[in-house]
């Protein structure tokens, strides 16, 4: 009997570390679904700091082996600035901790507003994330919200690290429903390459 006890206790132990932040969908999926679209191409982007190659082509090009690198003091900041004021319902953000271990983020903060001096934030902690992380971009009445800029800045790293890695961002915007009626939902591989046209 006391045997038994023994592994008991070491298992009940390492259900006490922190939990990791849990992966999101693939944001492919949300844009199959047709209910959002990404955005981000229309936007301007620039960055704090980068260290060469690695900066705003390597966070856009849709490859998760590639990161933007900051080359400074943190925060280190992304700034996706809008030409016109853009609806906006979800950001999505690549990072992956057993890549990059302290080049991860642990403390975001995730700024919306018109311009620089009237920024909303949204402070998220991250624990070992591995994946996509999902952060609805929406009003006190769960509607998505309509801005000129989202800025996001790295307030800290894990294991006390000094610059980050951010593998992919993606902005994504609710597909308008047109005044005659919803769009049926194809999922057709013909339907989905024309899809655009509509």
């Amino acid at each position: 009997m006391e045997r038994g006890r023994g592994p008991g206790r070491a298992q009940q132990h390492e259900m006490t570390t922190p939990n990791k932040t849990p992966p999101g969908a693939d944001p492919k999926q949300l844009e199959r679904t047709g209910t959002v679209r990404e955005i981000g191409s229309q936007a301007v982007w620039s960055l704090s700091s980068c260290k060469p190659g690695f900066g705003v082509d390597q966070l856009r090009d849709d490859n998760l082996e590639t990161y933007w690198q900051s080359d400074g003091s943190q925060p280190h900041l992304v700034n996706i600035q809008f030409r016109r004021k853009t609806t906006v319902k979800t950001l999505c953000i690549y990072a992956d901790y057993k890549s990059d271990e302290s080049y991860t983020p642990s403390k975001i903060s995730v700024r919306v507003g018109n311009n620089f001096h009237n920024l909303q934030e949204i402070r998220l902690e991250l624990v070992e994330p591995s994946g996509w992380i999902h952060v609805p971009l929406t009003d006190a009445h769960k509607k998505p919200i309509r801005t000129f800029m989202i800025q996001i800045a790295v307030l800290a790293n894990h294991q006390n690290g000094r610059d980050t890695h951010m593998r992919q961002i993606k902005v994504y915007t609710p597909v308008e429903e047109s005044s005659i009626g919803k769009f049926p939902r194809c999922t057709t591989i013909d339907f989905m390459m024309y899809r655009s046209i509509r």
